[in-house]
């Protein structure tokens, strides 16, 4: 009521650009944060592991060494000056864990887009690269290669990894369509489970026959960021950068599919094409993603939900965010395992799912994951 008058006051409707300006102040100040976590993650890094170094010199070496140098052919050595040649601190930098970081920063990023983008084309909050055939389709096709082609490294895993997981990307939203109803976000989870589980007995029985493959295989199925070097860190960080940009434009798109398949095509929206491009880079990010490190679960599915209550359901926040808070968590994983079993370490892979499963369960527990 108007206190001069006695009347009704009418509500002054908010503008449009007052809620974006309002959401933006609001959310990029969380964005910085993510990224200063991640500055720190990185440091920590660089320094914590069976031999602790610390900050002052981590800082000086990464201040002194020439990355150009290191990656254009002339190895890690041809980056640090000569008088580094006989320190041992800065030679488990170089040649450890700066790669181990590379690896845990482009990985992380691009299961965390990789899940976003997932959950938004297929409107199923439980859509993930392992719950969807896509990391069980690359790591059968790892063990093919391993076993009959006798390919033993990142360069050559990469190539088999893609089609691995194209393939069971494709075979799982075929399945799904059969029907009616077409591929529902119920029928994706259950042909990706189907699936999944078939592609996992196929790579069980190749592993049982053929040791050698066993032997080689489970160092890269366990999921891990050790044991990569700059050169690993060169082959897949091109594919992974391009997919990550490529994500980080389907924010439109995905809001749009969000309202439904009907409504997207009564908008101008080509809705086929959309979910193509979608799965195209979704392979893109899987593929290179499992090549690097193996198999890692729970970031792709765990992360966007942890975005979302940041930013609420519009992706063209939801995924920066996914793209760094899923690197966060799998850097904070990565060093938990190498602090709680020194001297040696626990494989990243498996702390991801201790911390992931929790958190997944108390998100479930907290709100009603329904239809995206």
């Amino acid at each position: 009521m108007s206190p001069a008058t006695g009347t009704p006051e009418r509500v002054r409707p908010v503008a449009p650009s007052d809620r974006r300006a309002r959401i933006t102040t609001r959310l990029v100040p969380g964005l910085l944060v993510c990224v200063a976590a991640l500055v720190l993650l990185s440091m920590l890094s660089l320094g914590v592991g069976a031999r602790t170094i610390s900050p002052s010199v981590v800082l000086r070496t990464i201040g002194d060494f020439n990355l150009w140098h290191a990656i254009s052919g002339h190895g890690v050595m041809a980056g640090l000056p000569e008088r580094y040649a006989d320190d041992t601190d800065r030679l488990v930098i170089m040649t450890l864990r700066v790669p181990r970081t590379f690896v845990g920063l482009l990985v992380g990023a691009a299961l965390g887009l990789a899940g976003c983008v997932m959950q938004g084309v297929t409107r199923n909050p439980l859509a993930d690269p392992g719950i969807l055939g896509v990391n069980s389709g690359a790591a059968l096709a790892v063990v093919l290669a391993i076993t009959f082609l006798g390919v033993g490294s990142t360069s050559g895993y990469i190539w088999f990894a893609f089609g691995g997981a194209a393939l069971g990307a494709v075979l799982v939203y075929a399945i799904a369509a059969f029907g009616r109803e077409g591929a529902t976000p119920i029928k994706l989870a259950l042909a990706g489970a189907a699936l999944t589980a078939a592609f996992a007995a196929i790579t069980q029985a190749l592993l049982l026959v053929h040791q050698g493959s066993f032997d080689e295989f489970r160092f890269w199925q366990v999921g891990s960021l050790a044991g990569r070097d700059l050169g690993d860190v060169g082959r897949v960080s091109p594919f992974l950068l391009i997919g990550c940009v490529l994500a980080l434009l389907l924010g439109r798109w995905l809001n749009t599919l969000s309202l439904g398949d009907d409504l997207a095509r009564g908008l101008g929206a080509h809705v086929g094409l959309a979910r193509g491009v979608s799965a195209a880079i979704v392979v893109l990010l899987c593929g290179a993603a499992t090549a690097a490190a193996g198999p890692i679960g729970f970031i792709g599915l765990t992360i966007p939900h942890v975005a979302r209550l940041i930013t609420g359901p519009d992706y063209r926040w939801t995924l920066p965010f996914s793209m760094l808070l899923a690197p966060i968590l799998l850097l904070g994983s990565d060093i938990v395992g190498r602090v709680i079993a020194r001297p040696g370490e626990i494989q990243v892979a498996i702390v991801t799912a201790v911390i992931g499963a929790p958190v997944f369960i108390a998100l479930v527990r907290r709100r009603k994951l329904a239809e995206l």
